[in-house]
């Protein structure tokens, strides 16, 4: 049986902290192991991630351009020719039939239809939001729009 004063640790787990400014016979007094001059040699001395020693920063050299709005909304775009290709005369195509066919990318923006290419049948498009020239199609083929919320 083994009591807890005949207890070690493994050889070499347990490390001594390093003790600077202890004279220079150590090997770390003086200069504590900072180096001469500069920056990092004074105390309280903290770089920023990416300094670049006073030259103008990265992000500095690129040219900021453009804006984002932050109301700006991007929807999955779904065209008619999707629709005629993978839907009979007479089905209601919403998010959840376009998911069923995987029809649509993993996002969760809402849809919009465009009017790229024809469609013959009368289906019952259910969306977010239609161009004027997809609704025009649609309704010239019988079929119907419903804006979804």
């Amino acid at each position: 049986m083994i009591n807890l004063h005949e207890m070690s640790p493994n050889p070499g787990s347990r490390k001594r902290r390093k003790r600077v400014g202890r004279g220079d016979s150590s090997g770390m007094g003086k200069t504590c192991c900072r180096g001469e001059k500069g920056q990092k040699s004074r105390t309280g001395a903290k770089i920023r991630p990416f300094f670049e020693g006073g030259q103008i920063p990265l992000f500095r050299r690129l040219p900021k351009r453009g804006f984002n709005h932050p109301q700006h909304m991007e929807y999955e775009l779904v065209n008619l020719t999707i629709i005629n290709e993978h839907f009979e005369a007479g089905e209601t195509v919403d998010e959840s039939t376009l998911r069923a066919k995987n029809l649509l990318a993993k996002s969760l923006r809402p849809i919009k239809v465009l009017a790229n290419g024809e469609i013959t049948k009368a289906v019952t498009v259910r969306a977010a939001k239609f161009s004027a020239a997809a609704v025009a199609k649609i309704e010239a083929a019988g079929g119907k729009t419903e804006i979804a919320e």
